[in-house]
């Protein structure tokens, strides 16, 4: 992990209540959520590395 990023109890509480949302558009499984919110970090993480990488100048 490279980053810790520390919360306010008003971030806190906020980031709970969405993950509560994402667990109850699961039916109340979380490891579905869970896996399902890695998926999407996942394609987001490939997106940003394809912003960020320098594209070779054309021939």
């Amino acid at each position: 992990m490279s980053h810790i990023i520390r919360l306010d109890s008003r971030q806190e509480a906020a980031l709970q209540g969405v993950a509560e949302s994402f667990i109850a558009r699961h039916n109340g499984d979380a490891v579905k959520a869970l896996k399902e919110m890695i998926v999407l970090n996942g394609h987001l993480q490939e997106r940003l590395d394809a912003l960020n990488t320098p594209r070779k100048a054309g021939r």
